[in-house]
This record gives structure tokens, sequence and C-alpha cells, in this order.
């Protein structure tokens, strides 16, 4: 078995008194890599030693999960607003040399990613989302499959510190629900990746950041969303969509007709045998598909 992260350094910076965690690891041009919910940077630990053979590939650990800073809760959510945590990874790469780089992205990290391409289009060359469509779409079309499906949107969304304090019962067996989309045991992650998942959620204020996140998903995140709709922004740059063929994206759109609708660009994309994690259910899959597009 390939050791885990093999030639990455484990790293943290701050970007604007914000610290930020991350893995860094090959050469060539810069690839950033942004994680989803519940997880941190080492969602990516089977496919980001293939990429660094070629490119110079940075895992980081967005607001509020992982090790990266955590924020507060607040009545308005500001600091989870994906314009406001674009800013810590943006100024990550600035700071590591990087003006533009690609984004490859999954769940949560997705959604900050095309907030990147809208507000930050001058350093963003490529952009992989993973398992999503945009958050205003979602919500503009919400329906009962989507809030059973989606439960979670809806609960981490109701006032603070209500939600966090259910999950700090036992955030061990909540963190099991909660990635058990599609059946599976304790074993379904890597070891090392599953401690490094469970001992963020441990930390203090990491359960909240996760909240908040989801709470301004829901208000300010929609602000924003509306506005860059209403201006006519769009992604610029072109685009590579890939969803899990067991998950529910796929069921409940048609992901390249809706991602087309929000990118000025070219969309490519496809299912992927996989359920909502594919960069660990199907990472070779998804080799395949970075390497065509990247």
């Amino acid at each position: 078995m390939a050791l885990f992260f093999d030639g990455f350094t484990l790293e943290t910076r701050l970007v604007d008194g914000m610290a930020v965690r991350f893995r860094r690891g090959g050469s060539g041009p810069p690839l950033l890599l942004l994680h989803g919910n519940p997880q941190t940077h080492a969602m990516w630990h089977l496919v980001a030693p293939e990429l660094a053979q070629r490119f110079t590939v940075i895992a980081a650990d967005i607001r509020g999960y992982g090790f990266s800073a955590k924020p507060g809760a607040s009545a308005d959510h500001a600091p989870y607003a994906k314009r406001e945590m674009a800013k810590d990874v943006v100024g990550l790469m600035r700071g590591l040399g990087f003006e533009r780089f690609t984004i490859v992205s999954h769940d949560r990290g997705a959604r900050l990613a095309h907030r990147i391409a809208l507000d930050h289009a001058a350093h963003v060359e490529k952009l992989c989302v993973m398992d999503i469509v945009p958050t205003l779409h979602h919500f503009e079309h919400a329906d009962m499959a989507f809030g059973l499906g989606y439960y979670h949107w809806f609960w981490f969304a109701q006032p603070h510190p209500g939600p966090e304090r259910l999950i700090s019962q036992d955030v061990e067996m909540w963190f099991d629900i909660h990635t058990s989309r599609e059946p599976k045991d304790r074993s379904f992650f890597h070891p090392e990746a599953r401690a490094d998942y469970l001992a963020a959620l441990h930390l203090p204020g990491t359960v909240t950041a996760i909240c908040e996140d989801y709470r301004a998903a829901a208000s300010l995140d929609l602000v924003h969303d509306r506005a860059s709709r209403a201006a006519g922004e769009k992604v610029a740059c072109p685009m590579l969509a890939l969803w899990g063929a067991k998950g529910k994206i796929g069921q409940w759109y048609e992901p390249l007709a809706v991602w087309r609708s929000y990118a000025a660009g070219p969309v490519s994309g496809h299912a992927v045998q996989s359920g909502h994690y594919l960069a660990e259910e199907a990472p070779g899959e998804v080799l395949a598909a970075l390497r065509g597009f990247l």
C-alpha cells in the first residue's frame, strides 16, 4: 500500500491572520485541492500523490474545517460566506507564489471553488467540481426529495447552538451516520484519513464552524449568488463536473446542463461509479478524468 501522502509536507500558514493547514507536494503547474464536509484535506490521499507527478499540489483545509482557523458563530454568519472563505485559499496560493492555478474540489470545497472562480477569475486556470450543482440551484429547485436526501442542509442551518449541542453529544456516531449516504462500515475511510477527520471534529469550534458554513449557505451566500446572477457573472474558465452515479446529483438534475447555465466557458464531465466520496471510492476513475481535463 502506498504511504499516506508520500512525499508531501504538512504545513500551516497565516493568511491575513487566519491559519490555513495544508499539504504540499510535487512540482509543476500549481493545483489546489479543496475538500468537503465533514472532512479535511486528507480525503485526497489516493489522488494527490499521483497528481503530484505532474503538478505542485496544495491540499488545504478550508476555513472552519480540519486544523485551519475557526471563527466563532455570528448573527450574520459572514465569516463563513464563501466570499470570505475564498480569501484564505487565494491568499495562501498567492503567498506560495502562485498567481494563477487550477482547482479540483469536492462538496463544500466545490461550493467555495465556485465562488473563487467568480470573484477571483483572473487566478483560476481551470475548475473541477465533484458531486455538486450550484447552491443557488439547489435551493431554488428544492422539493421533497431534496429535503429528505439533503436534510442536513436545513438541520445544520438551524440557530446556534442547537445542532452543535446535539452533534457534540457523540461526534463519532454523528460522523458515521452523516457519511453513510450509501451504506458503509467504519473501514470505508482510510484509517489515517478517518483519524484526521475525527481529530478535527473534536477540536473546539469545528462543529460550530460546520453549522455556520451551512447557515451562510442558506443566507448570505444566496445574496451573493443572486447578485452575481443579476450581474451576468459566470464561471469563465474551462470546467469539469463529476458526480457519483450512486448518489443524488445525477438523480435529481442534469448536472452538465445546470453547470452550463452558470458557465461562460466550456463544461465537460460525467458520472463516476461511486457514491458521494468520489476521490476515496473511485480514485482511478477520478484520476483518469482529471488527466484528460488537466
